[in-house]
């Protein structure tokens, strides 16, 4: 045996060699296995699937698995994956073939997440909510004003997957912003999970400007000549949509600062400036929520009060007329009580004179009432 041959046997290289090898075999078998399982159909829910490199699309060769084998062998650029609502089946192989966690997964497929971001390994996992104003011509108490929706998004170190939920927040104009700015793509899949943060909340500023204008609206009525006759439920169905958009933006704060602070082994350190102006956006959406709804909440109360004070006016006026009416009522009570006997009965003036003093007792009321602002 020769000297190396008795250095791997004391040393063990031969073991390990073995051993490593049989990893090697390992990982071409299981790569073969889930080449074989991602190159299935993926289904109607693939919006777009591309690869950059240098910040430019490459040319399509092939499908995805060969994409990310391209990307993997170069060592540089990643593959973009856009879906839209899939279904367990069609997301299973995509899932093996770039090793996302199944608890993650279960939540890009489920949808109703909250906000968050989360580690697993290699993989950043976040889940963004979607808002759009819904147009309507007035503001009832049944109108939809908010309609939410969600983007997950996988990224990994050559990859960025986006799983869309709902009918509004298209990306496929978010991607051809990006497309323009090459020096933004080849940061890498960070830049693609900045813009996607970026677009989201830059939605939420424009929904909470348009709804402004519901509530600017709805104040107006309210505090107009006639507010106490205002319809209260706009109010609670306005304060019922900003909850929604409070859930929507208020968890975010949380993950876009750890995104904007924390180093992250997938997000390029000079990606997380950007990040900190997202953070700063999102505080801004934050604080005109409050304000709004501590504005709804006075609005509300204001209405109340308004009506208070409609119900005490009416009170008073039936008070003053019910008053001016029981001395008639009085006079007309007393003679009519058919006594023989009774003050100037028999004369032939005294009708007129008592309908005389009735009217002038009820002229004095009335002007007094009026005076005091009761009729």
């Amino acid at each position: 045996m020769t000297m190396a041959g008795n250095l791997r046997k004391v040393t063990g290289l031969d073991k390990v060699g073995g051993l490593r090898k049989v990893a090697r075999l390992g990982r071409r078998r299981a790569r073969v296995d889930l080449s074989h399982h991602a190159r299935s159909p993926l289904g109607s829910s693939v919006v777009n699937c591309v690869s950059y490199r240098d910040g430019v699309r490459a040319p399509v060769a092939g499908d995805l698995v060969d994409m990310v084998e391209q990307v993997r062998k170069n060592r540089h650029g990643f593959v973009w994956l856009g879906l839209h609502e899939p279904t367990n089946d069609e997301f299973a192989g995509i899932a093996e073939l770039f090793d996302l966690h199944p608890l993650a997964v279960e939540d890009a497929i489920e949808a109703h997440q909250r906000p968050k971001v989360e580690r697993y390994g290699e993989t950043l996992f976040a889940v963004f909510k979607t808002v759009c104003y819904v147009e309507h011509e007035q503001l009832t108490s049944t109108s939809e004003v908010v309609n939410t929706g969600e983007i997950m998004v996988f990224v990994g170190p050559d990859f960025v997957i986006t799983v869309r939920h709902g009918r509004h927040s298209s990306l496929g104009p978010l991607r051809e912003e990006l497309e323009s700015d090459p020096g933004q793509l080849t940061k890498g899949p960070s830049a693609v999970l900045h813009a996607i943060a970026d677009h989201v909340v830059d939605d939420y500023l424009n929904v909470i400007d348009a709804v402004q204008a519901d509530i600017d609206q709805v104040e107006a009525d309210v505090f107009a000549e006639n507010g106490a006759r205002a319809d209260p439920g706009r109010i609670y169905q306005l304060k019922r949509e900003l909850l929604e958009l409070k859930r929507a933006v208020v968890p975010l704060k949380r993950p876009l600062l750890d995104l904007a602070d924390r180093p992250v082994r997938v997000v390029d350190p000079e990606i997380q400036a950007y990040f900190r102006d997202v953070s700063d956006h999102l505080l801004r959406a934050t604080e005109q929520i409050a304000a709004f709804d501590e504005l709804l909440n006075s609005i509300l109360q204001a209405h109340l009060a308004q009506v208070t004070v409609a119900q005490n006016e009416d009170m008073r006026k039936i008070t003053a007329w019910a008053a001016v009416i029981a001395v008639p009522t009085m006079v007309c009570g007393v003679y009519g009580m058919n006594f023989d006997h009774m003050p100037e009965l028999h004369w032939r003036f005294g009708y007129p004179l008592v309908l005389g003093v009735i009217s002038v007792v009820c002229l004095v009321l009335y002007r007094g009432f009026r005076r005091n602002g009761w009729l």
